[in-house]
């Protein structure tokens, strides 16, 4: 069965597109992909198949009957229009050639995907084809109107073809004409690798790239390579969520690191694309957070589609798009307090009172959210689009927010909800070691792996991507542990080359009654030379957040949601779970998110004692008793 992306066909699809569609993803092996209305560079064909060994197809189809045509030519065709009348319009297989000319154009520009020597130097590695389907038409009707005098058979489908329940459906016969569908005809001796199909995606579709430059992976870089190849691309789950705009709402349940908000950022990318004039609202509940998502759709929205030709004129991309965190959004754009929300909501309920209306809002980390606020924002959403997309991963909820969607905020996902369980940010070994602390101290939670209503947690799936084990280190003293982790920071960074703007030191309280917490952190850090930021110092520090500034950055748990660094330090763990917190759910949630931050390196400290200490204690005892193991074996006795 082949992957199509968006993953089901739109509801105003015509029949015989619907028939295309679900054949194709039937009959095409696993390792094709159907895209079905895909915006290339301006253009919008009807279907582009890539496969390993096909190449590159495109389809244009019609739903003509033998009534509806009039006059053919190679090159032009007089119809008659149910809505214009008779109206001449491009042959549908000149059409499907000069979209395929397109894409060739688009690929031909890295050298990567073209051959660099010999005859055909220049050209594609691979063939690209294209054809037309009649989806009303059968050959009888196609060789009756002199169809066949102005397309080549071999470039035309018809609907038995296509459609599986007319008695002359063959399987094998679609496949051999869709592998025939090529001017220059040649077979690939070696299949595209994974590799090659992922440049294709690259420079066809910029809403699944993640880096704003075509190069290979480097070992440190803002955004993390969400593939298992070199190019910088969205896998094709991710990129089949990040295309299903569908009608009215949408939720997405996903795994911490498994991409959940750079499909948000494509989304909203995707969705200004086809809609110029809509205003899109993007909220989160943490301040932070929203500078991080405002920074990620505003290089997806300034994403050229074409990398090799000249940046993007100097406007303003991110017109009619607000990136708010909710309450800044109350005061800022409503200028409404969140007392005043119960009033708001019944006043707008029976039309008494104005506010913004927004035709999307998009929604990261909705588990966070108020039954009374997603109340509030489904009522500003334009009844005529009612675009809503929620994403969530409740393993990180850290807030009392209980609830079904549908009873408690009038919000229906049912039948549109999709769950993302692969993790791409971190190692094995760091989602692993996360996991089983997240089961061990997190009580009565249902852990499932198929629906996707009520409080279950979904269990992340490792990319088995690997990396160092999580280093957990006991110092005899607060003192002892901060310079114990700042000599790991400058080893990391003179030795792996790890930038200080990839590090994060997480922390639970910010002082205690016998210790000054973070202000030992900062004077640890100067005296090693070491540059910092104390990112949740205010909400002005908060609002101001910047990544890349050189410097070390200094967080709560909390602040450090959707975010993520090379290398995470938790510092003070003798202080979790914390003792004036009773919920001891959201103190296990608050150290999975902490430690889930961590892309390749994790290290947690602590020099006092907690119920988390004794577990970490645990684990370095079974660490020390297998490395001594380990040795017996090796050198015996």
């Amino acid at each position: 069965m082949a992957i199509t992306i968006p993953e089901s066909i739109r509801s105003s699809a015509t029949a015989g597109e619907r028939i295309l569609f679900h054949t194709l993803k039937e009959y095409l092996d696993d390792d094709y992909i159907v895209y079905y209305e895909p915006e290339i560079n301006g253009k919008r064909p009807d279907f582009l198949i890539i496969g390993p060994y096909l190449g590159l197809l495109v389809l244009e189809v019609k739903d003509y009957t033998v009534n509806t045509l009039h006059r053919l030519t190679q090159e032009e065709w007089i119809i008659n229009s149910k809505n214009d009348g008779v109206v001449t319009v491009k042959s549908p297989l000149k059409q499907a050639k000069d979209y395929m000319f397109a894409v060739q154009n688009l690929l031909r520009k890295d050298k990567n995907l073209t051959q660099q020597e010999g005859k055909y130097q220049g050209n594609l590695k691979f063939p690209c084809g294209f054809g037309t389907v009649f989806t009303r038409l059968s050959q009888k009707q196609c060789i009756k109107t002199d169809l066949y005098e102005v397309i080549d058979p071999n470039f035309l489908l018809t609907r038995e073809e296509i459609d599986p329940d007319q008695d002359e459906f063959s399987e094998d016969l679609l496949i051999e004409k869709l592998m025939n569908m090529f001017i220059i005809s040649f077979r690939l001796r070696d299949p595209l690798s994974s590799e090659e199909i992922n440049a294709i995606r690259y420079h066809l579709f910029p809403e699944v790239r993640i880096s704003r430059e075509f190069k290979q992976a480097a070992p440190y870089r803002d955004q993390l390579l969400l593939s298992l190849h070199n190019l910088e691309t969205m896998d094709l789950h991710q990129e089949k969520l990040a295309k299903q705009l569908g009608d009215k709402n949408r939720l997405i349940r996903g795994v911490a690191g498994s991409g959940k908000t750079l499909i948000l950022a494509s989304w909203a990318r995707l969705i200004k694309q086809q809609h110029p004039d809509w205003n899109i609202l993007i909220l989160c509940y943490n301040i932070s957070l929203s500078r991080s998502i405002e920074s990620m759709v505003r290089a997806k929205m300034e994403e050229p589609t074409d990398l090799f030709e000249a940046t993007l004129e100097p406007e303003d991309r991110m017109q009619g798009i607000t990136v708010r965190n909710f309450h800044e959004w109350l005061k800022k754009d409503l200028h409404i307090s969140e007392a005043q929300l119960p009033t708001i909501i019944e006043k707008l309920k029976n039309k008494e009172t104005i506010l913004p209306k927004y035709e999307a809002v998009l929604i990261d980390e909705g588990q966070d959210f108020e039954a009374d606020w997603l109340k509030l924002v489904s009522l500003l959403l334009n009844e005529d689009t009612y675009s809503m997309l929620l994403v969530e991963d409740r393993a990180q909820t850290i807030y009392q927010r209980g609830r079904n969607y549908l009873q408690n905020t009038g919000l229906d996902f049912r039948g549109r909800s999709k769950i993302l369980q692969i993790n791409y940010r971190n190692t094995s070994q760091i989602i692993q070691f996360a996991w089983d602390f997240y089961q061990t101290h997190a009580a009565s939670n249902k852990v499932v792996t198929g629906t996707v209503e009520g409080q279950e947690i979904i269990p992340p799936q490792s990319t088995r991507r690997k990396g160092p084990e999580p280093i957990l280190v006991r110092a005899n003293s607060w003192q002892e542990e901060t310079r114990m982790v700042a000599k790991k920071m400058m080893t990391l960074h003179q030795e792996k080359n790890v930038p200080y703007e990839e590090m994060l030191i997480l922390y639970r309280v910010k002082r205690t009654h016998k210790i000054d917490i973070v202000n030992t952190l900062k004077n640890t850090l100067k005296q090693h030379q070491i540059p910092y930021t104390w990112v949740t110092e205010s909400q002005e520090s908060k609002r101001t957040y910047r990544k890349n500034d050189g410097s070390v950055k200094i967080s709560t748990f909390d602040s450090s949601k959707g975010l993520d660094f090379q290398a995470v330090f938790i510092v003070n763990a003798d202080n979790t779970p914390f003792a004036l917190e009773e919920d001891k759910n959201r103190e296990a949630a608050l150290m999975y998110i902490g430690m889930t931050r961590a892309i390749e390196h994790l290290m947690i400290s602590y020099s006092g004692e907690s119920a988390y200490t004794t577990y970490f204690d645990h684990i370095l005892e079974t660490r020390q008793a297998t490395a001594e193991n380990q040795l017996m074996n090796k050198y015996g006795s």
